[in-house]
């Protein structure tokens, strides 16, 4: 079974080699800003787009920046990005027509270029070492051995972060047997803001808050950066400690959620989870910021491909009326978002919402169907129902 992998490790380059690194990436964005405009021009004058073999012709005489001490691959990948943002453009406009309630963005011109792209060849990974073509030779932890690339390397990517570390980012195919587990578990996962998940086994996680943590130090650093003059050598000095800051929550976020991932498709053989519309939640206007903070969907992301090697079966449900229905006799128990317990008037059942949620999900995952009971209709509405505001206040406390 075929699968991609992508794999990320820290470079360190010597400072002759990152200046090479910095000036291929200005180069990059200069590249993409000349390609852009040419294409817009032709389309002003033809009617026609420019696709990628054009756009790699126009190269050699259309544009007035020096890519001669960058490699060939790595400016037609440049062509590749400007194509792909012309027919995600295309694209969205379609999805606009038919009736989706989308922006539709044109391809913009770059301040700044983050990373370039090695698409097929001109590198070349040996040990510790990671040779590039009009580079040279980088320094690259890769660490223990199980962490080493695996597969068939089909693009190589550097990035450079904005706290100034280097990246390299290998994509590849790599062939794996999918294993049979013995003991197939079955489990439900709710994920929340009180608790980051809830199994339907009665097992709660604790949401870390990592971003709620560092929020005062945020501010403070925040604070000095705003207070630095444009241009000075203080203010790259602050904008450094800000940005190495967030860059220590990040890492503090996803070890959190690997280590759990990897608990989850280790001990289960079923996973259950819920199919979130994450970026329509994240418009919430007082709970925004603690659902980016949890991270839900890097969470399912972690599951979908660990699963795969894992020999677990994943399932993703509709999130609808998982929280409202009674886990035990399956009417409905309407509740406000600020109502943390679940109490069921038809069967009595009192447990916390989220594992109610849980157990819902579970038996969505693994029946597909929900038996409703006669008295659903029994409670139609809620009395007294709190804002959204309070709502908020009471679920973050």
């Amino acid at each position: 079974m075929e699968v991609w992998r992508a794999y990320r490790y820290r470079l360190y380059p010597k400072r002759e080699t990152e200046q090479k690194m910095i000036d291929i990436l200005e180069t990059c964005r200069q590249t993409y800003n000349e390609m852009l405009n040419i294409c817009q021009s032709t389309y002003e004058m033809t009617g026609k787009c420019l696709n990628r073999f054009d756009m790699n012709r126009c190269i050699n005489y259309g544009i007035d920046t020096d890519i001669s001490k960058v490699n060939s691959q790595v400016i037609q990948n440049i062509n590749d990005r400007i194509a792909k943002a012309f027919s995600n453009f295309f694209r969205r406009i379609k999805e606009k027509q038919k009736g989706k309630n989308i922006e539709v963005g044109h391809p913009r011109y770059k301040n700044i270029c983050k990373s370039f792209t090695f698409p097929r060849t001109g590198f070349r990974l040996e040990n510790n070492t990671l040779f590039m073509s009009k580079i040279g030779i980088v320094q690259i932890h890769i660490g223990r051995k199980q962490n080493k690339v695996q597969g068939h390397i089909k693009t190589l990517t550097i990035k450079r972060e904005l706290n100034g570390k280097w990246f390299a980012c290998f994509t590849c195919i790599v062939n794996i047997k999918k294993k049979q587990k013995a003991d197939n578990r079955k489990i439900g996962i709710d994920v929340g803001i009180e608790h980051f998940a809830n199994l339907s086994d009665g097992t709660m996680i604790d949401n870390p808050r990592f971003l709620i943590q560092s929020e005062r130090r945020l501010k403070i650093l925040q604070r000095r950066l705003s207070m630095k003059r444009l241009g000075s050598t203080n203010r790259k000095k602050a904008r450094l400690k800000f940005a190495m800051l967030h860059d220590k929550i990040s890492n503090q976020r996803k070890d959190f959620i690997h280590k759990l991932s990897c608990y989850v498709v280790k001990k289960y053989g079923t996973i259950a989870i819920e199919d979130l519309n994450i970026k329509s939640m994240v418009r919430h206007p007082y709970l925004a910021k603690h659902i980016c903070d949890a991270s839900w969907g890097m969470f399912a992301n972690m599951i979908r491909y660990k699963a795969v090697s894992a020999g677990a079966e994943l399932v993703e449900v509709n999130p609808s009326g998982t929280s409202q229905k009674c886990s035990q006799c399956r009417n409905e128990v309407p509740k406000t978002l600020a109502q943390r317990w679940h109490i069921c008037p038809f069967c009595g059942l009192s447990l916390h919402r989220d594992l109610n949620s849980a157990r819902n999900i579970l038996t969505v995952g693994t029946t597909g169907i929900y038996a409703c009971g006669d008295g659903s209709s029994a409670l139609t509405s809620l009395e007294h129902s709190p804002s959204r505001n309070q709502e908020a206040i009471q679920l973050v406390g």
